[in-house]
């Protein structure tokens, strides 16, 4: 017995439902990222340190990864150390170097302050790459204060910025700064970088920030995971944007940030990076460092495991 046309319609549409159900399913639950742990040293700065101290102790914790300021491998530089031996220790002890923090004056109107600042810029990567560095932090310093920076020009330096890395092996991420006048929200963040062209264009936020600039975190679903190099990773307690400051950072999940929406969002959009915690808290200086990283880590692990 043959089938009329809606039956055989019908029948069309149950065999393709069998088939792209199941896959429309999987795209609305993305599975659980393997995402791996960064320690920004910052977060212990206040115990004065060495590089070599901060890396064993990194590893110990169980960390995958560390993110150092350029100011540390400079002074390591000039007092004799050799970066290319502490990049091998870094190695050894298991970790990765998936960003550093420099400040270089790329962004500024001033033309002969922004060419020493890309000057700046190359040398700070080229440090970094010598001791396995992937990635380096390029807020808007010199610009922090200066409420009619263009951003499309912003763009334009980014690109210059974005190439110098590409030649060295660095990738430069814009970072959101919730200070700046200039930088302060995710939307003018991805401006800079979505109009600048350059194919490895990426950027950098922190809850702190995105809470301090007002941006809020919503905005984390209009992106790509793959634009983000890395995530800073904090809370932060109920003062006002105004008034808080780097120094009231705390714990993930010590605080009242929405944590758990924005690990959904981070899954749902991609991020497969890693989190590195970035903290300036004086009271966790006086404490035993290890003990702090540690801590750090143990609630990262279980925020994420939580989802």
């Amino acid at each position: 017995m043959s089938l009329n046309r809606r039956e055989l319609l019908g029948a069309s549409l149950v065999g393709v439902g069998a088939t792209v159900l199941p896959a429309i399913a999987k795209e609305q639950k993305p599975e659980k990222p393997s995402w791996k742990f960064c320690l920004n040293t910052s977060t212990i700065r206040g115990q004065k340190l060495t590089l070599e101290q901060e890396v064993k102790l990194a590893a110990k914790a169980g960390y995958q990864g560390i993110e150092p300021w350029i100011n540390e491998l400079r002074t390591f530089k000039e007092s004799g150390g050799n970066l290319k031996d502490l990049g091998k220790l870094i190695s050894d002890s298991g970790l990765s170097v998936e960003s550093g923090i420099g400040f270089a004056q790329w962004i500024v109107d001033d033309e002969t302050t922004r060419m020493k600042g890309l000057d700046e810029a190359k040398r700070d990567m080229e440090m970094l790459l010598a001791i396995g560095g992937k990635r380096i932090a390029a807020p808007p310093a010199g610009a922090t204060n200066q409420t009619n920076l263009d951003l499309n020009k912003a763009a334009d330096r980014y690109h210059l910025l974005a190439e110098t890395g590409a030649k060295i092996g660095i990738i430069p991420m814009v970072e959101v700064w919730g200070f700046s006048k200039s930088l302060s929200r995710l939307g003018e963040t991805l401006l800079v970088a979505m109009e600048s062209g350059h194919p490895k264009a990426s950027i950098l936020p922190d809850i702190y920030h995105l809470y301090k600039g007002g941006s809020g975190f919503e905005g984390l679903k209009m992106i790509r995971g793959n634009s983000i190099g890395i995530f800073h990773m904090n809370d932060y307690p109920k003062i006002e944007r105004g008034t808080i400051a780097d120094k009231d950072r705390v714990y993930p999940g010590d605080g009242i940030a929405p944590l758990k929406a924005v690990l959904n969002t981070l899954k749902e959009i991609g991020y497969t990076g890693m989190f590195s915690l970035e903290l300036f808290n004086p009271e966790y200086w006086k404490q035993d460092p290890f003990e702090v990283i540690k801590t750090g880590l143990e609630k990262m692990t279980r925020l994420t495991s939580e989802l």
